[in-house]
């Protein structure tokens, strides 16, 4: 879900060389009403690094996004944050 609210809405912004969003009010996260009902998480057995289940995962989710809105609508997403592309 971190994944998802990051590529889809996190936007800082400066004003006066100070940050506008003073506190979470003004920092968008993702609601529970829009995120997936479902989400399939698979792991794979490595000796490999990086290791651990947490933060690896982060990273390619905005990817994987990315293509599943471009299977969805034929638009390309090529910029973070996707909210602000997709209107």
């Amino acid at each position: 879900m971190d994944g998802i609210n990051h590529a889809m809405f996190p936007k800082v912004t400066f004003v006066n060389g100070a940050v506008a969003e003073t506190n979470f009010h003004l920092y968008k996260f993702l609601k529970i009403k829009d995120a997936p009902s479902e989400i399939e998480v698979k792991f794979v057995d490595s000796e490999e690094a990086p290791t651990g289940l947490g933060e690896p995962a982060l990273p390619p989710i905005a990817a994987a996004l990315a293509n599943a809105i471009f299977a969805a609508t034929g638009k390309r997403l090529r910029k973070l944050p996707f909210a602000e592309q997709l209107g």
